[in-house]
């Protein structure tokens, strides 16, 4: 993340990181869907093994949703805060609070 963030500081020129938050979320979220399409491929091969380009995939998946953060301000330690808050809670029953929540 550190990395990212000093991109995000810096915009150095001829930078891919640079161009990404230059695109907005638009064209980071675009990316973010062409990954996670590109890895939920990778899971499915049946020919040889798939780790490998599971292993390539889900790191540009990670890449680009560090980078979504980062332009969105959301901190590493804000994620990692909110699973903390998850652990022991059975996820279906913190996916009924949320629910319970929207409801007016």
């Amino acid at each position: 993340m550190q990395v990212i963030e000093d991109r995000k500081q810096r915009m150095p020129e001829h930078s891919y990181t640079t161009q990404l938050f230059q695109g907005g979320t638009g064209k980071i979220a675009d990316k973010l869907l062409e990954e996670t399409e590109e890895l939920i491929e990778a899971a499915n091969e049946t020919e040889g093994d798939p780790r490998h380009s599971m292993i390539h995939e889900a790191a540009d998946l990670i890449y680009h949703l560090f980078v979504m953060l980062a332009h969105r301000d959301v901190r590493l330690a804000d994620v990692e805060a909110e699973l903390a808050r998850r652990f022991g809670i059975s996820g279906l029953d913190e996916k009924a609070a949320r629910s319970s929540q929207r409801q007016p």
